[in-house]
This record gives structure tokens, sequence and C-alpha cells, in this order.
């Protein structure tokens, strides 16, 4: 079934315009429709699947995020790449795990959290994806809940608390947000990833920009509407870092939806100008990841 936003998750108003209309060119090629509050900018799919029909946008074999196994070149170059990426994820938190204690939600196969076991923190995951979850546990050996209230609601211990490429999925965006206020450490760190609808790339790709991925992104962030968000949860940013790898791949999917055949010089080139151009104007890059704290009394 469908459900309809009829109230701002930022700022509460109720009055919204269009922003654009687009499609799901990964799987369905449904037209959803992308609206923007009038009230703080905040823009968010609506009407939008609810909880129970969300599932079937995630089936398909080339949704990679949630299958380690594949083989393909695209899928070996989208692991190398997340190899790096690991490691860089791993530099932003290892400063900050108070106690050694980290908690990744929408942790995947658990490959992260398998990296910092590996360097002596202590993990834990949350992955609603059962074929995720099972491999995570099994293969990686990680203690992974299918809920977020499982992994310790209301019990500040956690030093850090990460979303990687997560928080645009997530139905209960504020109760999320106020459960994980509950869950981490007063000196610890929250992290969070998500697709910046301000950068470049956003603009060139216009309705065929893959992050827009609808419906499975349900919410399009920029510098603006994370402050306010996370204002209203308590939370203050300290640091935004780029992804800049991010700027290629988007590009190069973005690419492959627009035109339906893959151009690889075009998406290098639209991936070096967005990163190019993230100083200017505000823009920002494609990805950016978010560190925040909680704000002090």
């Amino acid at each position: 079934m469908q459900e309809k936003i009829v109230k701002c998750p930022i700022c509460n108003q109720g009055s919204f315009s269009l922003f654009l209309k687009t499609g799901d060119y990964f799987l369905t090629r449904e037209e959803f429709i992308i609206q923007q509050c009038d009230g703080c900018g905040f823009k968010f799919v609506n009407p939008r699947p609810d909880k129970g029909e969300i599932g079937r946008y995630y089936q398909s074999e080339e949704y990679i995020s949630h299958d380690a196994k594949k083989a393909n070149l695209f899928s070996r170059i989208y692991k190398l790449a997340r190899v790096h990426a690991i490691k860089g994820k791993y530099g932003i938190v290892a400063g900050h795990a108070h106690a050694g204690k980290i908690l990744d939600i929408g942790c995947g196969t658990g490959e992260f959290l398998h990296y910092c076991k590996s360097r002596g923190l202590e993990v834990t995951g949350v992955e609603p994806n059962d074929k995720a979850r099972e491999y995570a546990r099994k293969v990686n050996g990680i203690a992974v809940f299918n809920e977020l209230g499982e992994a310790g609601i209301s019990n500040p211990t956690y030093g850090c608390i990460t979303m990687w490429h997560v928080l645009e999925h997530v139905h209960d965006l504020n109760e999320t947000l106020e459960m994980v206020k509950g869950m981490l450490h007063p000196e610890g760190i929250f992290v969070v990833a998500v697709p910046n609808s301000n950068s470049w790339d956003a603009s060139k790709y216009g309705k065929f920009w893959a992050a827009y991925d609808v419906p499975r992104h349900l919410y399009h962030f920029n510098k603006s509407t994370m402050d306010k968000l996370v204002g209203n949860h308590g939370f203050e940013t300290i640091k935004i870092i780029p992804q800049k790898l991010d700027a290629y791949y988007v590009s190069m999917l973005s690419e492959k939806y627009r035109s339906g055949k893959n151009n690889y010089f075009t998406s290098l080139f639209s991936g070096f100008w967005s990163n190019f151009q993230a100083g200017r104007e505000g823009r920002g890059h494609s990805s950016q990841i978010f560190v925040l704290s909680l704000k002090k009394a």
C-alpha cells in the first residue's frame, strides 16, 4: 500500500510543492513524486510505499549492497572500492569509539564491522535483510540484530553509532534518531553518510540522478536539511567529510539511466567535475559523511 506524508518530518509544516517526477530506473520503472517542504526545503518521496510494500523494491539480483557473492566485473570493481571505503570509515570512527563499542545500523553483510572487530573494537550490527544478516553472522562472525530496539535502546554505552547510506531508507525517521540518541554515550559520535541532493551531479542528471533511487531512498538531504533534522534531536555537526568516489559511481549509474548504456568517459568527467564544483556556492559533494555529537547542556 501507499502512504502519504501530511506533515514535514523536519518542521512539521503541511505545505509541499512538486520538486521532481522521476522513476525507479533501477528495477520497476514505476514513476514516483519527490515533494519539497515549503517551510524548510526538505525533499521526500510522497506518496511512498509503506513498510509492508517497500520490500519488493529491493528484490533484485543486481542489488549488490546485500550480496557478497557476485563475481561479475562491475561487482568486483564495487568490492575493491568498498575495501578502500571500509578503511576510510574505520579511520573516522577509530579515535571516537568510547570504550571500544560501535553499533552499525544497516550493517549489510558486516564487512565494515568485521574490519573494526579485527582492530579490537567491540562491534554490534542491525540489519533487517534476512540474507545479509545471516551472512554477517555466519561468515563474518558479527552479532547482528533484526531491529534497532534489540540492540540496547536507552542504554547509552555505544561510543560510536554509524549509518552508512541507511538514513535515507528509514521510514520512521524521527523515531530512529531518538533511539540513537538514547543509545549513544554522552561523549560518543553519530556518523551518518547520505547522498547530497544539492551536488553538481544531482543538478546535471536531474530525474536520472541515480542517488534519488526512488522509492528505496525515501528522503533527499542536503547540509541545511540535515543540520535541521539532527538539531531537532539534540545533535550538532562537528565535521563533514566528502565521499569523493561516490561522485564517479553515481555518475556512471546516472549515465546508464539517462542513455540506456554505459558511458565511462563522460561518467569519469562528471564525477571529477562534481568533486571540483563541491566547494562552490555551497553545493557540497555527491555524498557526504556527517560526524555528529550530542549538544552540550
